[in-house]
Order: structure tokens, then sequence, then C-alpha cells
């Protein structure tokens, strides 16, 4: 257990784990086709709810023609899916940290708005062996823009919210795990980032 009360860590995937392969192949994309990189990235989030991807409850095809009636762009989806895929690397001092936190005894979980492409990133990468258990929307049914999710995982990993700590790069996500009483860290750059959740377990 952390010094703080601490017993039970929640991270992000993409921003905090591993570099942000999906928004930095949107801002790729947006470059290479003079579109705004802000409103494409907005525009595949609000793609990626809509079509049910990211909650399972939809496909490829679904995202890719949602984002192209948002906004068109001449670009193949296998090409920007090898291209989203590339641009998740890992971040090694994060899975470190998150190494130091299993040894010291605290449960650490993934807590992602992700898609059945996290299991792709597994079989290439090794990322689950790092973490007691991974929560993904794709199978969950269920993403972070409803702040439900927190205490459906909180049920199912039996620790009270004031007992969890949550990590994300996202401010609206951290914002609705505060809502619901989780502690949180707001994952900017990973060097901060790890000082922030040592501070918040009590190992710093």
């Amino acid at each position: 257990m952390g010094k703080t009360g601490v017993r039970c860590v929640l991270f992000d995937f993409g921003g905090v784990i591993a570099e942000e392969g999906f928004r930095r192949a949107l801002v790729a994309a947006a470059h290479r086709h003079g579109l705004d990189p802000e409103a494409l990235s907005q525009h595949a989030m609000d793609a990626v709810y809509e079509s049910g991807f990211v909650l399972g409850k939809g496909g490829e095809a679904d995202f890719w023609q949602a984002l192209q009636e948002k906004m068109p762009f001449p670009e193949t989806f296998d090409a920007f899916r090898a291209e989203v895929m590339r641009g998740f690397v890992l971040r090694p001092d994060m899975l470190a940290l998150v190494d130091d936190l299993r040894l010291a005894g605290l449960t650490v979980a993934i807590l992602s708005d992700q898609t059945h492409w996290l299991d792709e990133l597994d079989r290439r990468d090794g990322i689950y062996r790092h973490f007691d258990r991974v929560f993904n929307s794709y199978y969950l049914g269920k993403g972070k823009r409803d702040p439900s999710i927190f205490r459906d995982v909180l049920d199912e990993l039996g620790y009270p919210a004031s007992a969890t700590l949550f990590v994300d790069d996202s401010e609206s996500h951290v914002e609705r795990a505060r809502g619901e009483g989780l502690r949180a860290v707001q994952c900017e750059r990973p060097g901060p980032c790890i000082e922030a959740v040592r501070r918040a377990v009590g190992t710093a």
C-alpha cells in the first residue's frame, strides 16, 4: 500500500504508457492534406465514439466512414491504421514506474478508451504482463466519457475511490475521475507525471 493510502493505480494507455499513436497519426494526416490538426483530431474522437468502434459496437469501417463524412481527406484506412500502430511507442520509464508500483504491493491496471488494437499492440510489445488487470472500453461497452465506468472498474477491483489513483493525459477524463472520488494525475509529459504519481502514492 502506498504511504498516502493509495492501494490501486489506474493508467490510461495512449499518451501515458505509450505515445499517443492515434492523435499522432491524425496530426500527420492533417499536415499532409492541409487540414486543421485540432479539428481533425476532434472529429476523429467523435467518430470513434459515434460509430461505436471504441465501445465494441462498431468496426473499423464504421469509424472510417464516420470520420470521412465529418472531414474527408484522400487517404486509405489501411495506411492510416498502420501509421496509428507505429505511433504507439511504449515509454520505458512509465513501464518502469508500473513495475515499481507492483513491487511495492499496489494493484496496477490499465483503463483505456481503446479498441482491439490494444490487443494487437500487446502481442507486439508485451504490454499486459506489466499489469494486474486491463480494462478496455472495447470490451466494457463503455468509455471514460461516461463517469460510471470508474465505479464499474472499482467494483470489479474491490477498491474504494479514495484508495485509487487515476492517471490520464485527458483533462476531461481526470476531472470525471475526481468527480467520482478518485485521486487523479493529469499526465502531460513522462518526467513530471512519474514524479506526481510517486508523490501521490508516497514512494517519492
